[in-house]
């Protein structure tokens, strides 16, 4: 595969996974609307790539993904393009509805058309283990075969999308594959989210929110390990097939923004932040216990078992490395991305 259509690829997850994709020798074409959660800083370094192309345009245009499809003979369609964030979907659904439903939608129906002159066209669908709903702390790690339960407008759009993939595949025979990942963090994150925010509002000395008593928990997976898996599934993963990709990094939020202050002591002391009061000694103290989200799922974990055997895919990062290699890079570029526009 040499020409790919990513959408949603000025996203956190999506612009990581640009950058690896042109590492690799790959056309890309990125395809984004640019809402919040899209920022064009986050591809400014390949703006003079020859292998790079950015359309500002939404999934809803089915005239445009048409045109791009046929225009630049793409052979994957690679689809991250998603509302994302649980508190937004509370407060505004029918975005999430738009997007992640209709949008998707749109785009399975021109990959049809467009799979009808390219026979090994691959549409591959990037989702989430939210859509799993939630589990307890007995409760074994959610595999490919777990039911369906979301708990929430974004996870519930999520789901609606996964089947609408599994019915282009079992109905029409598109050649997909559906990906569900767990929480994901590294470089370029929207500051709303847990880690970005920990790290962005201790550094300027704002408190921490931690919703409830910090108990949930996560299974952390870093960017760049979710961007080689994702890969995998694209060349060597078996048609109409999902896969569960984690991190096996099962932390609570409390322990996450414990561990980023930490950190944070250690690499930028408090005495040594102009923005911290003078009566704080730890990064810790900033920490703000908040009312919880509605409906906040308790914990999320994956089994890797299956991209593991099929694809010889593992997480390369424990979550002591990928946190430290986090930290410092929003350290290294807090200037640019200390406003709230990533995603």
């Amino acid at each position: 595969m040499k020409n790919i259509l990513v959408t949603g690829g000025s996203g956190f997850i999506g612009s990581n996974f640009v950058s690896f994709l042109i590492e690799k020798g790959n056309k890309v074409i990125n395809l984004d609307k640019l809402t919040y959660a899209g920022n064009e800083k986050n591809n400014q370094h390949l703006l003079s790539n020859d292998l790079y192309e950015f359309i500002c345009g939404d999934i809803n245009d089915e005239e445009l993904v048409r045109d791009i499809l046929k225009n630049n003979n793409i052979d994957c369609l690679v689809n991250f393009a998603a509302e994302s964030h649980v508190d937004n979907s509370i407060n505004t659904p029918d975005e999430f509805l738009k997007t992640n439903i209709m949008g998707t939608f749109i785009l399975l129906q021109e990959a049809l058309m467009h799979s009808k002159r390219y026979k090994n066209f691959r549409f591959l669908h990037v989702s989430t283990d939210e859509v799993y709903g939630s589990l307890k702390l007995s409760d074994l790690p959610f595999s490919e075969s777990n039911k369906y339960s979301p708990n929430s407008p974004y996870s519930a759009s999520k789901a609606s999308s996964d089947h609408l993939v599994r019915a282009w595949h079992k109905t029409f025979g598109l050649n997909v594959i559906t990906t569900n990942c767990s929480n994901n963090y590294g470089p370029k994150q929207n500051p709303e989210k847990l880690i970005p925010l920990t790290i962005t509002n201790a550094i300027n000395g704002k408190k921490i929110p931690l919703f409830g008593d910090g108990s949930n928990i996560r299974d952390w997976l870093y960017v760049t390990d979710h961007c080689k898996a994702i890969y995998k599934t694209m060349l060597r993963g078996k048609t109409g097939e999902v896969y569960n990709i984690g991190g096996n990094n099962e932390k609570t939020n409390k322990y996450i923004v414990n561990k980023i202050c930490s950190i944070l002591d250690d690499v930028l002391p408090v005495k040594k932040n102009k923005n911290m009061p003078k009566n704080m000694n730890s990064y810790s103290e900033l920490i703000e216990n908040v009312k919880d989200r509605p409906g906040h799922d308790f914990r999320y974990s994956i089994d890797n078992t299956k991209i593991k055997e099929q694809l010889n895919w593992e997480p390369a990062e424990t979550f002591e490395s990928g946190i430290l290699k986090t930290v410092n890079w929003y350290l290294e570029n807090f200037d640019s991305y200390n406003d709230s526009s990533l995603d």
